[in-house]
């Protein structure tokens, strides 16, 4: 009992499954810098304009270069997110690359066991046989077509298209009177006549 409830179950996530999380999240945190530095710039740049009014500037400038580094640095993490994004599709596409190769290995085993069972052999087999009664089969329908005539043929269409448009004409039923049956005798038959004694009895009385 102890082995079952220990044993691990065997994880479903791949090592590119990881992968791909990890790059997305890296990827996350690259947008996230990029909000932050964007707020900064903004605020630096109304600053720069409040030191441009008081007639500060010296500083303003010190602060504009300040925006214009971090101008270069946003820049950079945008490309860092676009190689990211990349990456992550080339991974995904691998999988699916993956899993179509190997739903093509499962195709070809199940296709392989398919001809073990049915050779071509068979296949030629059985096509043969269906070759042979098709044509055993006109075979009987020419020697049964040979049997009647063309008149004969000709008579049975005429009577198949009378039959079709509803035109085919039974046989009149007689109008006389069937004739009665007597009805049987019912006497009763004769008596057997006695059987005469053989000539040696009399002859002996």
């Amino acid at each position: 009992m102890g082995n079952i409830f220990g044993r691990k179950k065997q994880s479903r996530v791949t090592e590119q499954d990881r992968a791909i999380l990890q790059l997305k999240q890296q990827r996350d945190k690259l947008r996230q810098y990029q909000k932050r530095i964007s707020l900064q710039l903004e605020k630096e740049r109304l600053l720069a304009k409040q030191l441009l009014r008081d007639g500060k500037k010296d500083k303003a400038l010190l602060l504009l270069k300040k925006k214009r580094y971090r101008d270069q640095l946003l820049d950079k993490a945008e490309n860092q997110i676009s190689n990211l994004e990349q990456m992550v599709q080339d991974l995904e596409f691998a999988q699916i690359e993956k899993n179509v190769l190997d739903g093509l290995k499962v195709g070809n085993e199940c296709l392989k066991k398919m001809h073990e069972v049915m050779s071509v052999e068979e296949v030629e087999r059985i096509m043969d046989e269906t070759q042979d009664a098709i044509e055993y089969q006109r075979q009987i329908d020419e020697m049964l077509a040979g049997n009647l005539s063309q008149e004969d043929e000709d008579a049975c269409l005429a009577e198949l298209e009378a039959i079709t448009q509803g035109d085919f004409e039974l046989p009149d039923v007689p109008s006389d009177e069937l004739p009665e049956v007597p009805e049987a005798s019912e006497e009763k038959p004769a008596r057997e006549r006695p059987r005469q004694k053989p000539q040696r009895e009399l002859l002996a009385a």
